[in-house]
């Protein structure tokens, strides 16, 4: 920390920050650590320092995004990416929401009574693997079941939901 205080010293020092100019606009003092003529410099580094410190009310600030907003972020990414893939199969996100609220009230993991129908547009295994997934359609991320919905559409239109189907 010293090193710091007394590079940032030499390069206002070097800019011509001269400590006798600085003194008389010096709101501190004193009770700041003294080095030689730059006293008054330091000054001027420390006070706008322990005023950050105040607003953040004496605790350090971490600039880096915590995890769970990492997290969000990248979810956040998922689905716009998912989103393009589907817009691109000529699906509308309206058309998958109806549908989907529907079928599951919109919930990724929900599974059918009998364990027939599963995730957030009811698919039945046959179905899932038909447009490309793979395991559990309840236990996919729901960006994918977005997807292979809109896969689904594209190549069935409503029919595969006669109920729910817009």
């Amino acid at each position: 920390m010293r090193k710091k205080l007394l590079t940032t010293l030499a390069v206002l020092s070097a800019l011509g920050a001269p400590a006798a100019a600085l003194a008389a606009t010096d709101p501190g003092g004193g009770g700041v650590e003294s080095i030689g003529e730059n006293r008054v410099v330091l000054d001027v580094i420390v006070h706008p320092l322990q005023d950050l410190h105040g607003v953040v009310g004496g605790g350090i600030v971490d600039l880096t995004m915590s995890e769970a907003a990492q997290r969000r972020a990248a979810e956040r990414r998922q689905a716009a990416a998912s989103e393009a893939r589907i817009v691109a199969l000529g699906v509308s996100m309206e058309t998958l929401e109806a549908i989907a609220a529907c079928e599951s009230g919109g919930d990724p993991s929900i599974v059918s009574s009998d364990g027939s129908y599963r995730g957030k547009y009811q698919f039945d295994y046959g179905t899932w693997a038909s447009v490309g997934g793979s395991g559990d359609p309840a236990a996919a991320p729901e960006g994918e079941q977005d997807y292979r919905a809109a896969l689904l559409y594209s190549q069935s239109g409503s029919s595969p939901w006669p109920v729910c189907g817009v």
